[in-house]
């Protein structure tokens, strides 16, 4: 399939978000707190290129949490249309944009031209929030580690409620997508 096709296949943003088991309430939260930054001459320059998107995720992810309600504001602002798909439904696209080559980290932006190019790809972290990840993944005990498993339950749920209340890395995913675009 063509990034054309992939992009009939998705779903819109609206349904995706009515569909959500998990996650919706702190999305939606991001996306009704985040302050849009009055940035009219880029995003006028983004929308002349008359791009949309095809966004790969599943809900459970928490940087989809942190990075999906941002897309949707550019994407408002821009005229973007916006499709999403399941990840875990579509490995034969997500096996297209491993993170390092070999993992499926979500979510993953692939924005195409009216034409269906590939004219960018963004994901599945701004750099600021990778560093935070790094670094708080770096303390946890060694995968063999008895205390391996609860330890890393505790950073995702460190890591989800930072995304969900830290406004500085709302602001950082926003200038990463946007370089992105430029």
């Amino acid at each position: 399939m063509d990034l054309n096709q992939w992009f009939n296949k998705g779903i819109s943003a609206e349904k995706y978000i009515q569909s959500m088991e998990k996650n919706k309430e702190q999305l939606l939260y991001i996306y009704n707190q985040f302050k849009f930054p009055n940035h009219r001459q880029t995003l006028e320059m983004i929308e002349k290129n008359n791009l949309r998107v095809i966004v790969l995720t599943e809900d459970w992810c928490g940087d989809a949490m942190l990075n999906l309600p941002i897309l949707l504001h550019i994407a408002k602002e821009t005229n973007m249309d916006v499709r999403i798909l399941y990840r875990d439904k579509n490995l034969e696209l997500m096996d297209q944009y491993l993170t390092n080559g070999k993992s499926r980290s979500i979510p993953i932006f692939i924005f195409i031209d009216e034409a269906g190019n590939e004219v960018a790809k963004w994901g599945p972290r701004a750099e600021i929030v990778q560093q935070f990840v790094e670094e708080t993944l770096a303390s946890l005990p060694e995968k063999g580690d008895e205390n391996y498993e609860q330890a890393f339950k505790k950073a995702i749920q460190y890591m989800t409620s930072s995304y969900y209340q830290n406004k500085q890395f709302w602001s950082d995913v926003y200038n990463s997508i946007i370089a992105t675009l430029k």
